[in-house]
């Protein structure tokens, strides 16, 4: 079995009295598909937050790749290819998705700081940029203000910016949070066709998008991990099916 390319030993966080994760330890496989359930209040921002630098741990290690990066701020863990998108988009409004793209890809090839030139003016920055867009359904927005964008098509666009730094990790924080379910089939697409080479773990309550996207699934439920392991033997669990899938204790 490959070793594990991200994955936390005994991860524990406390806020004064409450404790928020408990002896977390799981690990994502290289080129994964691996999604983290549970119900709310069960730690799963909080675990994040964790994983990302966001939070500090009060126990516990983080490893990427092998190394320990528990004590590594934010920015440096990014740039060591662990990246997320939010519940929440923190986009550029006043800038079009090819501008917002062309910017992260600057940034990533250390070109950032002549990126205000005209855009045109790097023809590679815009072809990526371009090309990466068309993949994620937007290249019919590429040169709207992204303020104007439909919520589906702004998620799909924090996605591409994501993907633009190339990423060796990729956490999605529940990218179908808020849409239309009109709108959520291109996000699912678009999520089929990421990257082989790039791990993905999806934090989601949409349970069709989870079983559609993931093969493997840990379940959080008050900071502890319940239950692990392959899609259709969690859909099985009753543990699983009590505590989160819809199934209550008296029928």
């Amino acid at each position: 079995m490959n070793a594990a390319v991200l994955e936390t030993r005994g991860l524990h966080k406390a806020f004064g009295g409450i404790v928020a994760t408990h002896d977390v330890s799981f690990g994502l496989m290289r080129g994964a598909r691996h999604a983290l359930i549970g119900p709310n209040g069960a730690g799963k921002t909080t675990l994040v937050n964790l994983l990302t630098g966001m939070l500090a741990p009060s126990g516990g290690q983080i490893l990427l790749e092998g190394a320990d990066i528990t004590a590594m701020p934010a920015h440096r863990r990014a740039r060591k290819g662990l990246v997320r998108t939010f519940q929440i988009n923190q986009l550029f409004d006043g800038m079009t998705p090819l501008e917002s793209v062309a910017l992260t890809i600057a940034e990533r090839d250390g070109a950032g700081a002549r990126f205000w030139r005209p855009l045109a003016g790097d023809a590679a920055i815009a072809g990526e940029a371009a090309t990466l867009l068309s993949q994620m359904h937007l290249a019919d927005a590429m040169h709207a203000q992204t303020t104007t964008l439909p919520y589906g098509k702004r998620r799909l666009l924090e996605i591409a910016i994501a993907l633009a730094s190339k990423p060796r990790v990729l956490l999605l924080d529940e990218p179908v949070a808020g849409v239309p379910a009109t709108e959520s089939r291109e996000i699912l697409e678009s999520l089929a066709a990421l990257p082989a080479d790039v791990t993905v773990l999806l934090i989601e309550h949409d349970m069709d998008l989870v079983f559609r996207f993931a093969t493997r699934i840990s379940v959080l439920v008050n900071g502890a991990m319940l239950a692990e392991g392959p899609a259709d033997e969690i859909a099985r669990d009753p543990r699983v099916r009590a505590v989160y899938l819809g199934e209550s204790r008296d029928g």
